[in-house]
């Protein structure tokens, strides 16, 4: 297994941070599989994978380029800067755009754990896999990227609130279950894979949401920054949402119904509105209305008040889809 020694202090310092690069990269990832973990992602690859290749089948050279990139046991590194807190898509793409022609070479016989192809032995492999990035944003990950953005600062905030309740060990056991895990004696295991242990005490450690769910990785500079990328909670990564029962937002109305429908787990306003696009008043007053009535309950984590389901909520919903059976179904959306 990978793992990096951590002193206290910089895991203290560590923070989540959003990437559109390192969203893009993790479209590009499910792209190149091109196998969805759910609805929301097979949808998604319907729409955008006939694109993508046709792109690479016009252009040999970078279809070999993210072969070789995109190795079994390795990414080649200057495909993946570590992610900058608040830095734009723009800002992201330059960096790998600006990455030295033989350390990309340099790179690629690593992630191939062999030689080069001769057909890649030239100096503009930044540019191509910076236009390539540029062509996975601009047609499969901008489009959405509001309401992307939207889920993963939810994720965000659900895991602040996971490292206020319970520590970080809790929180990055969580991260990527069964790959990312707090090993104890200050070492923070990253990945199965059986690499020599990094120092990365003092250095800038970050954590990243993705949406794609079967796709994670860890990226570095050397001494500076270091880089955790991890599926956010898959919840929250269906791009349709959860179903209402038509019998269910009849009786609510589909926005106070669409709250009750999501608090499967506890979840803060500030969540919530995140997840659903609605405005923090409106929430609010959602959240007030299914209080009064005994359809959720809150409880107080740290800073964080977080409302989950009762009992009675429960029933009422399994009402609403048994009734929901064979009619035409209203789908909540964010």
């Amino acid at each position: 297994m990978g793992w990096w020694q951590v002193n206290a202090d910089t895991l203290a310092r560590s923070r989540f941070v959003l990437s559109p690069l390192a969203e893009t990269f993790a479209c590009l990832k499910l792209l190149h599989a091109g196998e969805g973990a759910h609805p929301g992602e097979l949808e998604w690859l319907r729409t955008h994978l006939p694109g993508y290749r046709a792109r690479l089948a016009s252009d040999p050279i970078t279809a070999l380029l993210v072969r070789a990139g995109l190795g079994p046991d390795w990414i080649a590194d200057f495909l993946t800067p570590a992610p900058r807190d608040g830095e734009s898509f723009e800002q992201g793409v330059a960096r790998v755009r600006a990455s030295a022609a033989a350390d990309a070479r340099a790179h690629l016989r690593l992630s191939l754990a062999g030689p080069l192809p001769a057909e890649l032995d030239r100096d503009d492999l930044p540019e191509r896999a910076a236009a390539l990035l540029e062509y996975v944003w601009a047609e499969t990950v901008r489009p959405y990227w509001a309401r992307r953005r939207r889920v993963l600062e939810a994720d965000v905030v659900a895991r602040t609130a996971q490292v206020s309740r319970g520590g970080w060990v809790e929180a990055l056991d969580s991260l990527r279950p069964g790959r990312t895990r707090w090993l104890g004696e200050s070492r923070l295991q990253v990945n199965l894979h059986e690499y020599p242990p990094r120092e990365i005490s003092g250095a800038e450690l970050v954590f990243v949401p993705i949406t794609p769910q079967r796709h994670g990785w860890v990226s570095w500079e050397d001494g500076d920054r270091y880089a955790v990328i991890y599926p956010c909670a898959g919840v929250l990564a269906d791009a349709h949402g959860r179903a209402v029962p038509a019998s269910l937002g009849a009786l609510l109305g589909a926005a106070r119904a669409g709250v009750l429908v999501l608090l499967d787990s506890p979840m803060s306003t500030t969540q919530l509105t995140a997840v659903t696009g609605q405005g923090l008043g409106s929430v609010g007053r959602h959240l007030k209305v299914l209080l009064a009535s005994g359809l959720v309950e809150r409880q107080r984590a740290g800073r964080s008040v977080l409302y989950t389901r009762t009992a009675a909520g429960q029933v009422l919903l399994d009402a609403g889809r048994r009734g929901h059976s064979g009619h035409p179904r209203d789908t909540y959306r964010s």
